[in-house]
């Protein structure tokens, strides 16, 4: 057979060809490499995830106040206890929780003649699932909606903002100088009416089922507090019931991405002996202090 004559011309072609489908391939392979290099360069360029809060686990919610604060808050006057029954109410009852990294709580009850004091402890750990949101800052919307729902005057230093008095409050407070800034004039400011005047209960504007916060002044009423956490508020709430009538201070303040909320009543079966305000209040806030310190250690 004859042979097919060579044409140096076709072959330079052809080789030109090859080279070309090489260049191409090589070309797509760096392509795809910088097309990787800038997604990650994106995602390292893009806003960073919101910090986390400072606290990953909580405490065990019973064992958080001292011995000597619970016995303050739950006295029992003249009334002796065993080792057994000052272990079962300074103990205290947990709450039950499904995960106790998230959420723990704790009560303390102890009855007496004189009434009813009731201690209770819940402490929340907030996460927030929204890489833009800090934890911290999810917990302090989950506080706010607290303190809106509780509607605590704004106002800070321990103090409410200024409020026109209810016309009941105005009734109820005293003409002379030398009485207090109470509201309740027919009590001594200790849930007890002086001797000579007649029952809390007999003046309208003094009765509690009347107006439960006729007997609050500005140094105990609601309040937001400026000297506990990175923000706190104090409730106060005076409530009758046919069984009697009794007091629930309520402090809520938040660290970080934990939420504490502490509720201090007590009850009283006879109506004329209020609760008093600010022993209440005082032993809340207390015990408050020593959670927060207790919490940043």
């Amino acid at each position: 057979m004859p042979r097919k004559p060579f044409v140096p011309g076709a072959a330079l072609v052809v080789a030109a060809a090859l080279a070309a489908g090489l260049t191409a391939c090589t070309g797509g392979s760096s392509t795809g490499d910088e097309t990787g290099d800038a997604k990650s360069g994106g995602t390292a360029s893009s806003s960073p995830a919101a910090e986390p809060g400072r606290y990953q686990t909580l405490p065990e919610a019973c064992g958080l106040p001292a011995r000597g604060t619970l016995r303050g808050m739950l006295p029992g006057g003249d009334q002796r206890l065993s080792r057994a029954e000052a272990k079962k109410i300074y103990g205290g009852q947990p709450d039950i929780t499904y995960d106790t990294d998230r959420r723990v709580g704790c009560r303390w009850t102890r009855e007496t003649t004189a009434g009813t004091r009731h201690l209770s402890l819940d402490i929340q750990r907030v996460v927030s699932y929204d890489a833009a949101v800090s934890d911290d800052d999810k917990a302090q919307g989950i506080y706010d909606s607290k303190e809106l729902a509780a509607q605590i005057p704004p106002g800070g230093n321990g103090s409410p903002s200024p409020a026109t008095p209810s016309p009941s409050a105005t009734k109820g407070k005293g003409k002379s100088k030398g009485e207090g800034t109470t509201t309740n004039s027919s009590t001594d400011g200790k849930g007890k009416a002086p001797s000579g005047s007649p029952s809390g209960a007999s003046d309208p504007s003094a009765d509690p089922s009347t107006d439960p916060s006729a007997d609050l002044s500005d140094s105990t009423a609601p309040r937001v507090l400026d000297d506990l956490g990175d923000a706190a508020f104090l409730n106060d709430k005076l409530v009758t019931a046919d069984s009697g009538v009794h007091r629930d201070v309520t402090v809520v303040f938040r660290t970080s991405n934990v939420i504490v909320t502490l509720t201090y009543d007590q009850w009283s079966t006879d109506k004329t002996m209020l609760p008093d305000s600010q022993e209440l209040q005082d032993k809340a806030r207390s015990l408050a202090g020593e959670l927060s310190e207790s919490l940043s250690e």
